[in-house]
């Protein structure tokens, strides 16, 4: 029986998908773990992809949405059909570093409730290959810095898509959002009913496949 699932939204990410679920089978290995793709009808072929890495044994399922209605509804999807203690989720795009699912883990193992991956507080590392994604990265920056001074929420980082939260902690919270603006609720809500929150610092990198 899995441990932890890692839920992952796709549209279009068959040149990236392969690669990351290969990369987090190393992350969690010695982990019960299982790999939910929801993958919004991708036309490239990516559910395809997700088939083959799933007959090759690799413990993935997909869930094909046939309605592309965001981020949000794709994670909602993916968390609803969670059995497992631990959820996690990140990006099919090989942004974030698999290898620190393995320090979310560890953090709500440790008694947490949530724990976010943070791009924007001290020893993480957020690349900026050309002056679009610096203006990006400050974008996210500033706004991120605004919601943590008028929420009061200890987080540097509500926007990414790289964290870990427990099975009961998502059961609590009733979330509504199906753009990415469901990253920042599920914080806000799990906030509001007291639930341990904390960050740990993550790698953050430019997308090299797809668009």
């Amino acid at each position: 029986m899995p441990e932890i699932s890692v839920v992952i939204p796709t549209y279009n990410e068959k040149e990236n998908i392969g690669i990351l679920i290969k990369n987090i089978g190393d992350a969690l290995s010695g982990i019960a773990y299982e790999i939910i793709i929801v993958d919004d009808s991708s036309p490239d072929g990516t559910g395809d992809v997700v088939l083959a890495e799933a007959n090759a044994g690799h413990p993935v399922r997909l869930i094909t949405k046939h309605k592309k209605e965001g981020i949000g509804a794709a994670l909602r999807v993916g968390y609803e059909a969670c059995t497992t203690r631990i959820i996690a989720s990140t990006d099919a795009d090989l942004s974030f570093n698999a290898q620190d699912l393995r320090k979310l883990y560890d953090a709500i193992v440790g008694g947490l409730d949530m724990v976010v991956g943070t791009r924007h507080s001290k020893g993480s590392f957020y690349e900026t290959p050309n002056r679009t994604i610096w203006t990006k990265h400050m974008v996210s920056v500033v706004g991120n810095r605004v919601l943590k001074l008028l929420t009061g929420i200890p987080l540097d980082d509500f926007s990414g898509n790289f964290r870990a939260f427990t099975k009961k902690t998502w059961n609590l919270i009733q979330t509504t959002e199906n753009t990415n603006t469901l990253l920042f609720e599920t914080i806000l809500k799990a906030y509001v009913k007291g639930c341990s929150i904390g960050q740990i610092p993550v790698s953050f990198h430019d997308r090299r496949f797809g668009s």
